[in-house]
């Protein structure tokens, strides 16, 4: 008996078979490894739950770029953990502040070889963990944050960043950061925007990573999305994209790969998906354990955010796929 769906079958016979036909590629270039920096240390920090990732020193920093770039791995974002925090998280745009240092040594270092982008947001920096300035409420203070954040992005740019990543979810936060950037002069500096970026269970080992606790035992529900709702993040993502993003984000990556469809069908511009701590822990908890092939668990997940619309993925696994992806080869 002949069954059509035979020849499906017959395309999957070999390795060499499923390559040749392979409808969607993970590649090195698709690539963006999150980076921390930390300011007044002498030796990398190793960060517990996020096992294998550490906070970097600068010359740390350095080293672990150059790795990546000859790996293949076109970007990295950085991250800043400032040795002192304070209520308007000034460290932020300070000339002197830790990403901004970074992102100086290391424009000197690699010049155009790396795309350097900067995480655009206050939480790093602030003494009570909230992602923008507090009102009299302690609430966040959504248009006294635009101004602040617009201060971060000139910052950014001066020191050498390629693109600023605003990811605190503000309103009007893209408008006023390349109103700021092209009024300076920073016509070519792209934004990212964390567009559909959840309140999710998702991101604890990322604040033990920058040490933000948020005060009071609070929580930014306020201002980020509702797991619920898929329409608002399309909304979301229309505005970033009305106020000049050059690239929207979709945050977590794997628990919102609806989303990533959702906007790849609607949108041309480039999406990207950033795989969160928590997804990366997940995974490398359960590998330590036995129970899963963590590397290949990571090649399938990373590979599926490819298959929903992504364009870039910002993960953990960046250093290890590109080691086994072979610094060029595609899986």
């Amino acid at each position: 008996m002949s069954f059509p769906q035979r020849r499906l079958r017959r395309l999957r016979r070999t390795e060499a078979m499923r390559r040749l036909v392979a409808e969607t590629r993970l590649s090195v270039d698709d690539l963006v490894a999150p980076l921390f920096v930390r300011e007044g240390i002498d030796d990398p920090q190793p960060i517990a739950s996020i096992p294998g990732v550490v906070q970097h020193t600068l010359g740390s920093l350095r080293d672990e770029v150059r790795v990546l770039r000859d790996l293949g791995v076109p970007g990295v974002i950085l991250f800043g953990v400032p040795r002192h925090k304070d209520p308007e998280g000034s460290g932020a745009w300070d000339p002197d502040g830790i990403v901004q240092v970074a992102l100086r040594d290391l424009r000197d270092t690699f010049g155009d070889e790396v795309v350097l982008c900067a995480d655009l947001c206050l939480d790093e920096y602030t003494s009570h963990g909230h992602c923008g300035v507090l009102d009299d409420r302690g609430e966040v203070d959504n248009d006294a944050t635009l101004d602040l954040y617009a201060r971060v992005a000139l910052a950014q740019a001066e020191a050498g960043a390629d693109i600023v990543a605003p990811s605190g979810m503000m309103d009007g936060a893209v408008a006023a950061i390349r109103d700021a950037l092209d009024e300076d002069a920073f016509t070519s500096t792209s934004i990212m925007a964390y567009s559909a970026k959840y309140a999710s269970a998702l991101y604890g080992p990322f604040r033990d990573a920058v040490d933000v606790t948020i005060a009071g035992g609070g929580d930014r529900r306020g201002y980020q999305q509702d797991p619920a709702n898929a329409r608002e993040s399309m909304e979301e993502i229309r505005f970033d994209v009305m106020e000049g993003a050059d690239i929207v984000m979709v945050k977590p990556a794997m628990t919102n790969l609806d989303i990533v469809a959702r906007a790849r069908a609607e949108l041309d511009l480039p999406i990207a998906a950033y795989h969160v701590s928590g997804e990366y822990a997940m995974v490398r908890a359960a590998a330590e354990r036995g129970w899963i092939d963590g590397t290949a668990v990571a090649l399938e997940q990373l590979l599926s955010v490819r298959r929903a619309g992504a364009d870039l993925v910002l993960t953990y696994f960046a250093r290890e796929i590109a080691e086994v992806l072979g610094g060029g080869r595609s899986a």
